[in-house]
């Protein structure tokens, strides 16, 4: 029996994002299935406690700046709890640490272009990869293990940390168990009401990060509309009014305005009620490590238009529809396609259902209790 540190920081925020649940996923399947190791599940203090201590999962909540907890709280607790070996699940981890040490690093955009200058980002994420920069060069090359999420990342990481080659392993992200097609009526009328859906919409979860591409979705959309009459709104996720009235005034496509529907963000346990009404999924991103939107709209009966570049092809398959998320005409293609040919549509839904079955969060915890035990 090993103990294993889980560095799972952000889980207990109110509003969790791409990270945030693959731990709490991670963390929700090993509890299921492993019952040998003690766990140590470090987590900062926040609004919705969703999980909690199983008798060989410790939970210990501690709050603090991000780069206080992780860089000096996590490493002291860490070292006072004799673990063998901690888990860093989002990227970073302790630049100082007397334990053994496995990183999951999601992705290395951060790296890739310099935070100071990229345009389009907020301040808060400029300081947010800023940080990742610095923590990854250092902690990364220390750590006895690291895990990425695809095939195409491993490509990207080796790039900038090619000293860790023979460390490197890929472990694939999964789809919760409660993302499937919802047919029943109650708890669909229950969250279009809640959302106020629109009778029919196409569905887009972006945010403000220049990677979602939220401005050649737009510009896709004004052309699905004006080709459909106007027929499907565009159901936006948690993105700001103003984010898009800018983007649309700029682009001389105001008048789109009133054809969009923001919902606010959505709680994850609503999300599968509203992919199962929507008639398009688009995902149409211009970097991606993984991808989860994209499998779990499919395990929603949801066809899928989503990119032809890094790691989208990979985990679609041939499940989805594929287009070059420069041109908004190609992403408008796709989708109008999946409008009109009822065939093509039913094949790619049926295609999605089974593609989706491939990534299982207790197939990817499985995996995941092998690489702690190689290193305990």
């Amino acid at each position: 029996m090993a103990r294993i540190g889980f560095e799972a920081q952000r889980i207990f925020r109110a509003k969790k994002h791409g990270m945030d649940f693959v731990a709490l996923e991670l963390l929700k399947a090993l509890s299921k299935i492993d019952k040998q190791n003690e766990y140590f599940v470090y987590i900062n203090e926040g609004e919705d406690p969703c999980f909690e201590s199983h008798p060989n999962f410790k939970v210990i909540v501690h709050k603090a700046p991000y780069p206080v907890w992780e860089q000096h709280w996590l490493p002291k607790r860490a070292k006072a709890d004799k673990l063998d070996l901690l888990h860093c699940t989002s990227n970073t981890a302790p630049i100082w640490l007397d334990v053994p040490l496995m990183v999951t690093l999601h992705d290395v955009i951060y790296l890739e272009k310099n935070p100071l200058f990229a345009p389009g980002y907020t301040p808060y994420q400029r300081f947010g990869n800023m940080y990742r920069r610095w923590v990854v060069k250092t902690a990364i090359p220390q750590a006895n293990r690291v895990l990425t999420v695809s095939q195409y990342e491993v490509g990207n990481v080796l790039k900038f940390l090619p000293q860790i080659k023979d460390r490197l392993h890929v472990l694939y992200n999964g789809v919760g168990a409660h993302f499937q097609k919802i047919t029943d009526s109650l708890q669909l009328n229950t969250v279009r009401k809640k959302y106020h859906l629109p009778e029919k919409f196409i569905m887009f979860l972006g945010n403000t990060d220049p990677k979602k591409n939220t401005e050649n979705t737009l510009k896709a959309y004004a052309l699905i509309a004006k080709e459909t009459n106007y027929s499907y709104k565009l159901l936006l996720g948690d993105l700001d009014k103003q984010f898009v009235k800018n983007i649309l005034d700029r682009n001389n496509l105001s008048e789109l305005f009133n054809h969009i529907h923001f919902t606010g963000y959505i709680k994850n346990s609503d999300l599968p009620a509203i992919l199962s009404q929507a008639e398009v999924f688009l995902y149409p991103s211009l970097r991606e490590s993984f991808g989860i939107p994209i499998i779990e709209a499919m395990a929603c009966g949801t066809p899928v238009v989503t990119s032809s570049v890094t790691s989208m092809p990979e985990v679609a398959g041939d499940a989805a529809l594929l287009a070059d998320p420069t041109k908004p005409d190609d992403i408008a293609s796709a989708a109008l396609r999946l409008l009109s040919d009822v065939a093509l549509r039913n094949q790619l839904i049926e295609k999605g259902l089974e593609r989706a079955k491939l990534f299982n969060w207790e197939n990817s915890a499985s995996q995941l209790i092998s690489h702690y035990r190689e290193l305990t």
